[in-house]
Formats: structure tokens, sequence, C-alpha cells
């Protein structure tokens, strides 16, 4: 039907919670990630399809441009959280969305209660530091899972290669 929104909803985390759990009274496993997805790319894609594969539902929370600026540098996010939250709404892959502005969801994920909390396998090397969420999915009795990154995938990869090609070329007469 023209016009019918087919996207995810983006929800404020009340109304997340309270939909995560009518998806878990209704025996569904809801999984839940967090991340900036600036310049949504094939590797969020490979990241966002396998974290749903861990369950029945996908909770995703978009850090806002505050927190993306905070963790990325003065120059984070390129696209504003609105925009990058709409592009993953309109993901198959994902059910509902958040915005968030904290450094990590420790809040969110105790919010939300998820049977799976999904991050990269960056975050699991045996020297590397956990998820700080880790433990708060745990103590409500869910599990953390390690999703295997797409190799050569990624925002600041993408940056790199538009300035390298793109800057030897830019002058102020173009816009």
């Amino acid at each position: 039907m023209p016009g019918m929104d087919m996207n995810a909803p983006i929800l404020e985390v009340n109304a997340a919670a309270r939909l995560a759990a009518t998806w878990q009274a209704a025996g569904q496993v809801v999984v839940f990630t967090n991340g900036h997805f600036d310049l949504l790319h094939a590797g969020h894609l490979h990241y966002l399809q396998a974290a749903r594969a861990l369950g029945d539902r996908l909770l995703v929370a978009v850090n806002s441009d505050a927190s993306t600026r905070a963790r990325k540098g003065p120059l984070r996010p390129i696209l504003p959280q609105e925009e990058r939250a709409a592009l993953l709404a309109a993901l198959r892959c994902v059910d509902a969305l958040i915005l968030f502005d904290g450094e990590d969801c420790r809040a969110e994920v105790a919010a939300i209660r998820p049977d799976v909390y999904v991050k990269g396998a960056d975050w699991n090397r045996p020297d590397g530091p956990r998820p700080p969420e880790a433990a708060v999915v745990e103590t409500l009795g869910g599990r953390v899972a390690f999703v295997d990154l797409a190799p050569g995938r990624s925002t600041s990869a993408i940056i790199a290669a538009i300035v390298q090609r793109y800057a030897p070329q830019a002058s102020p007469t173009h816009g």
C-alpha cells in the first residue's frame, strides 16, 4: 500500500522495554545491540543480520550525536542521529530502535532486559576490555554473544577512502 510505513519504530527506552516484555511474554527471544552506525555499510548489515539470527526480535540502540562526538571525536558523526536511526529502521532485520546519550548502554540494558546482548568480536579479545553492559545482562539472566566483524569494512576506512580519492581534487568552487 503506498505511503505505508514499513519501518521499525524508533522508541524511547521505556516504550522499548514494554515492547521487549511483550515479545518475551509471547515466548520470543529478544536480542539487543548498540552502536553508532555512522555511514551505514555492508559490515553493519552483516553484524545486524548475525545479531538478529541469535533470536526472534532485534532491538538496536543508536548512539546520539553527542555520544558519538564524545566517543569518536568532534568530526563525527557524519550522518545525524535521526538519519542513522531511519536507515537502520528500514532494515528488515531490525524490529525496533532507541537513541541513547550515554557512554554505554548499561541503563538501557537494565530497562529492556534482553535475552541476548550482542557486541562485535573486537570486544571478545582475551587481553581486551569486556563490554560494560555484559555484567548487567548476565545479572538479569541473559547472555552475551559476540559476532565476527566483516573484514575491511568500517566507517573509518570509508572516510579514509573518500578523503584519499577526493581531497586532492577538492576546490572551493565545488559544492
